[in-house]
């Protein structure tokens, strides 16, 4: 039987009419006054109970009820169709609570996951805009201090004051370059252009860097007719440069990088591969954050910023696709992503 206020009163108005005659049977023996006593004490009952749960009980719970639907703006509706929309109002509530407590506990886990990782932000980029800082001050003040008139340790304390202003300057640049594509002030101009010619242009400016580590470019399979796609040509050669870069960089020595072309359907499928060091499955779920880098001290004896992996995945985003990666330590790592495959 369905939980409201006329079951109940119902309910409660037979047992008190029931008792209520079986009293007076035991005086009374006559059928008319019992049915008469019991006819009034039924519909006495009856209304009062009714009255008093409809009007004090369920009523205000409804309002209750309302209320709490209002300040969860319909989000648990999901929740009260699995709990089979009860009507019973305190079992409906109660649920509503439970699940809205729920959630706001959620909310609250999200918070405190999100200002740790923006203390983290703050933490990272005040050392990486503290470190060139203070070293340009401490070769400015150094020559101030009377080195200046050493011709020989004033060049060589002013080249690496220039240097240290240049690591500034970058780093400033791909925050500038990140926040500018996170709110659109940077937006994607795709065209038609032959991928591979683009990296290969990579491959030719990158040469030196891996000619140093005796490391290999290659490109898994030449096309003769080219790898067209349709996507932002400069950013797009900004996303292979980062990851030819890194793969050269955290390789190992006389290593290889290798990019390849796949198509697939109306994409085509981009992978940039090395046989380095590879990257703890803890690191890969967080290499695409700005300003983390996997080995701390490794990464910024090698210069780089921090942000080129965050930047690389906001531009593919942008061009409504994600990167991913797989890693194996002691077999190397495999960045890879899809784009729109041009005719």
């Amino acid at each position: 039987m369905l939980f409201n206020p006329k079951a109940v009163s119902f309910l409660l108005a037979c047992s008190i009419a029931g008792i209520t005659v079986a009293f007076l049977y035991l005086v009374e023996k006559s059928f008319l006054p019992l049915m008469i006593v019991g006819v009034l004490s039924f519909s006495s009952s009856f209304i009062l109970t009714y009255m008093t749960f409809e009007f004090l009980i369920f009523r205000e719970i409804q309002k209750v009820y309302a209320s709490m639907d209002k300040i969860t703006q319909r989000e648990l509706r999901q929740f009260s169709h699995n709990t089979n929309q009860s009507n019973n109002p305190i079992r409906r509530i109660n649920h509503e609570i439970i699940a809205y407590a729920s959630k706001k506990e959620r909310e609250i886990d999200e918070l405190k996951k999100l200002e740790a990782y923006r203390k983290e932000f703050i933490a990272n980029i005040s050392h990486e805009l503290k470190t060139p800082i203070f070293a340009a001050q401490g070769y400015i003040l150094t020559l101030l201090d009377g080195a200046i008139d050493d011709e020989k340790v004033k060049y060589k304390f002013l080249k690496k004051a220039g240097k240290s202003l240049n690591n500034l300057d970058a780093v400033v640049q791909d925050l500038l370059t990140l926040s500018q594509i996170e709110s659109g002030v940077i937006s994607m101009k795709p065209e038609v252009f032959d991928l591979q010619s683009s990296v290969l242009d990579v491959y030719e400016q990158l040469e030196s860097k891996a000619h140093k580590k005796g490391m290999k470019l290659k490109i898994n399979e030449i096309n003769e007719d080219g790898v067209y796609v349709d996507a932002d040509p400069t950013r797009i050669m900004q996303v292979m440069i980062n990851l030819v870069h890194n793969a050269i960089k955290y390789g190992r020595v006389n290593g290889w990088v290798e990019v390849g072309f796949k198509e697939n359907g109306d994409l085509v499928d981009v992978w940039v591969q090395d046989n380095g060091h590879g990257i703890s499955e803890e690191d890969l779920k967080r290499i695409f954050e700005r300003f983390y880098r996997v080995d701390k001290s490794r990464s910024r004896k090698q210069g780089g910023t921090g942000l080129g992996l965050s930047i690389v995945k906001h531009i593919l985003e942008g061009h409504d696709t994600h990167i991913a990666v797989e890693s194996e330590i002691g077999k190397g790592t495999r960045f890879f992503f899809s784009l729109k495959r041009a005719d």
